[in-house]
Parts: C-alpha cells; sequence; structure tokens
C-alpha cells in the first residue's frame, strides 16, 4: 500500500470516530432531555424508595402504638360459665333418667333416680335393731331396779349385824353373854357384809350391762338415720338453675357414690376470659366499661365491665395448676404474655343463649 493510500484511511478513521463520539454525545443529551434513567439517576431513585419503605413501616409501628394508647383490644378470649358436676351421694343402678341432653333444669328438679330398694330393705333392718336395743335397754332399767332393792335389803341386813356385833362385843367383855354368842355375832356380820358388796357389784354391773346397750341404742340409731339419709340421696336433683350437658347415663347404669355422673352449664355464672397482653394492663382497671363482640352473634356488640384481672399465671403448660396457663405463642409467631381479665355482662336479653367455650372479642377504651 502506498503513503497516499495510508493517508486516506487514516482520515477516514479519524472522521468516523469524531462522528461516534458526536452521536454519542448526542444521544446522551437527548437521554437528559427525555428523563430516561441513567446509572447515577438509578442509585438515587433506589435510595428513595428504600427510604421511603422504612418511613412507611415507621409510620405504621407509630400508629399502631398510637392506637394501642387508646384502644385495648384482643381476640384472645372466650365465653365461660361453671360447669357443675352433679355427684350422687350413694352407689346403686339406675332406676330411671328424667332428663335428656341439652335440657335446661331448675334448681331441686329431679335427675335421675336410683333403685331405693336396698336402702328401704338397710331401714327395716335397723327398725328391728332399734326396738331389740330399746327392749334391752328396758330390761336393764328393771335389772338395775331389782338389784338396787337387794342391794338396800342386804345393807339393812349388815347395818343389823353390825350393830349386834358391836352389842355383843359390849356384853361379852362384861360376861353377860358366853363366847359363843360373840363368834355367831361376828359370823352373821361377815356373811351380811359379803352380801352387801355382792349386792353393790351386782349394781355395778347391771348398770354396766345397761350403758353398754345404750350405746348399741345409739348406734342403732345412728346407722338408722344414716340409711334414711341414703333413702333420701337415691333422688338425684339438680342443684342449681342450668343446661345439662353431654348427657350419656342410661337405665341400668351404676351410679357411683362420690363420682361426677352429670354436668350441668351453670345459668347464673356466664362471664367472658379475656386474655390481655402485659403491656395492656397497667391501663385496665376493675369495674371498667368493655365492649364485647361474641362470634356466635356477630356484629353485635355488648356492654360489660371488668370484674377481675388475674394476678399471676403459670408457665408451665402442664394441666391442674392453681395458676392459669396461657398460651404465649400463636402458630410460629412468639407473642408476649397474656394474663386472663374477667369480664361480666351488664344486661343480656331474656331469651340470649351464651355458649361455654365460644370465641369472643373484646374493646376497652382505657
Amino acid at each position: 500500500m502506498d503513503q497516499q493510500t495510508e493517508r486516506a484511511l487514516g482520515d477516514a478513521v479519524e472522521t468516523l470516530g469524531t462522528e461516534a463520539r458526536e452521536v454519542a454525545e448526542s444521544t446522551l443529551r437527548k437521554v437528559a432531555a427525555a428523563g430516561l434513567p441513567t446509572r447515577r439517576n438509578r442509585s438515587l431513585t433506589r435510595g428513595w424508595r428504600v427510604a421511603l419503605v422504612v418511613a412507611a413501616v415507621l409510620g405504621v409501628v407509630a400508629c399502631y402504638e398510637l392506637a394501642t394508647y387508646f384502644v385495648a383490644y384482643t381476640d384472645d378470649a372466650y365465653v365461660r360459665s361453671d360447669l357443675i358436676a352433679v355427684t350422687p351421694q350413694v352407689t346403686g343402678r339406675i332406676i330411671a333418667v328424667q332428663v335428656v341432653d341439652n335440657q335446661t333444669t331448675r334448681g331441686g328438679e329431679p335427675l335421675v333416680t336410683i333403685d331405693p330398694e336396698p336402702f328401704e330393705l338397710v331401714i327395716a333392718q335397723k327398725k328391728a335393731e332399734i326396738a331389740e336395743a330399746t327392749a334391752q335397754v328396758d330390761a336393764d332399767h328393771d335389772a338395775i331396779t331389782a338389784a338396787q332393792a337387794d342391794a338396800d335389803a342386804a345393807q339393812a341386813r349388815a347395818d343389823l349385824a353390825r350393830a349386834t356385833q358391836r352389842r355383843m362385843t359390849a356384853l361379852s367383855s362384861s360376861g353377860t353373854v358366853s363366847r359363843e354368842t360373840l363368834d355367831k355375832a361376828n359370823d352373821d356380820l361377815r356373811s351380811a357384809e359379803a352380801v352387801e358388796a355382792a349386792s353393790a357389784a351386782a349394781i355395778a354391773r347391771a348398770r354396766s350391762l345397761a350403758t353398754m346397750h345404750q350405746a348399741a341404742q345409739a348406734r342403732a340409731q345412728a346407722e338408722m338415720a344414716r340409711a334414711q339419709w341414703q333413702l333420701a340421696r337415691t333422688q338425684v336433683a339438680a342443684p342449681g338453675d342450668g343446661t345439662i350437658s353431654n348427657l350419656t347415663i342410661r337405665i341400668g347404669d351404676n351410679a357411683e357414690a362420690n363420682v361426677p355422673l352429670i354436668g350441668i352449664v351453670d345459668a347464673h355464672a356466664w362471664r367472658v376470659i379475656a386474655n390481655y397482653k402485659q403491656s395492656y394492663l397497667r391501663e385496665l382497671h376493675v369495674g371498667q366499661t368493655a365492649w364485647i363482640w361474641l362470634d356466635s352473634q356477630p356484629w353485635h356488640f355488648h356492654r360489660a365491665r371488668i370484674a377481675g384481672i388475674g394476678r399471676g399465671i403459670s408457665r408451665d403448660p402442664a394441666p391442674e395448676k392453681l395458676l392459669p396457663y396461657v398460651a404465649p405463642t400463636t402458630d410460629w409467631i412468639r407473642l408476649q404474655r397474656r394474663f386472663p381479665v374477667t369480664l361480666t355482662f351488664d344486661e343480656l336479653p331474656v331469651d340470649f343463649s351464651l355458649y361455654m367455650g365460644a370465641d369472643a372479642r373484646v374493646v376497652i377504651f382505657p
């Protein structure tokens, strides 16, 4: 290639480079004028987005804290009443069931009847034992009277023998009576005193027998009273107003003494247990007004009052504790410890139905 050709090619390359730079600069000016994101602009936009997200999160947290300062709300609440465990006090076969499951009952109404015949037979036996013991006590009284009469006679004979012996002793000293007469007076005195002692022992024995038979009579009367008490307990009645729950007994079943037989949901002990986070407790107090939403009757708010605030909970989930256990977690999210707050309704319609264990929601305005 000659020098002229090389110079021509160099000029062409330089011309193309100049044009390329001009095109690039023109493109950048157009991009800037159109507002299209450059690398720097994209960095600035991302920073603003992060700042906006952080500000939004902080705003939500601030709004939540502000709301919870004026509103104490929980959906961890449920309806509760007392479950009366009706327990028979005697053991026997059930011969009648006067109620059905879910029936409303009033205090004193019969629930079940236990076969009374075994207790009636015991009462008949105790009547016979009382009659026998009474006759024996009467006989003991007669025996004591007879023994007392014998003792009185023996004492009189003994007094006479003592007086005779003293007189014979005095006469013997003066030589008026013989020695044989004095010896006979001494023998008569010893015999009379022996009879007197035997009579006193007979009285003591008769009185001891009377005491023993009186105790037997008292025992028979006590057993009679117990048998009558057991007979009266064969009719199991409702201890209070409520609703029969989960009735499973049937005629022919065996009732065991001191073993729960029927459950009754108390009609006069309805309340709501609301488990509140510990951060709310400082704003709550007894007598404060609350509003309850029952899931069994949605879209209705019921006015209530705080009747009590739990002062302690158990951190051990084991059952049968004196302190209630309130679960601090829901699924995998760990929550604050919660304390039970007891709420009682101000007023409910007469025909309004509550359900033990139903979910509820509570709002309190501290």
